[in-house]
């Protein structure tokens, strides 16, 4: 949990806007937890990534994959238990994730508490 609070934190000291966690631990394998947020243009969407990625350098966690970065359109950072998912304002409401998996939990972590 330590790990999910510290990947939110980052989202949010770059102002990421409507952060939601949400609990993936018994709908998919692929992750714990999904964190969702968005920047309203490309560089605050890069700034949040690179806060994300530092943060969990900083914790010695290795981002086993980022995607999406030169783009700046829908960012992945895949960081094993945890995938943080970094929207342009614009693609968060096309591809509504909070929707699709409507199933999961929300998880109360950092302003969204």
């Amino acid at each position: 949990m330590e790990l999910l609070e510290k990947v939110v934190e980052a989202c949010e000291d770059r102002k990421a806007e409507q952060c939601t966690v949400l609990n993936m631990q018994s709908l998919t394998p692929v992750a714990d937890y999904y964190v969702i947020c968005h920047g309203n243009n490309e560089r605050q969407v890069q700034a949040i990534a690179r806060s994300v990625k530092n943060a969990l350098d900083e914790k010695g966690i290795d981002v086993q994959r980022m995607e999406g970065f030169e783009q700046a359109r829908w960012v992945l950072i895949d960081a094993g238990g945890i995938i943080c998912h970094i929207f342009h304002k614009d693609e968060r409401g096309y591809y509504n994730l909070e929707r699709l998996w409507g199933d999961a939990d929300e998880v109360h972590v950092g302003e969204n508490q």
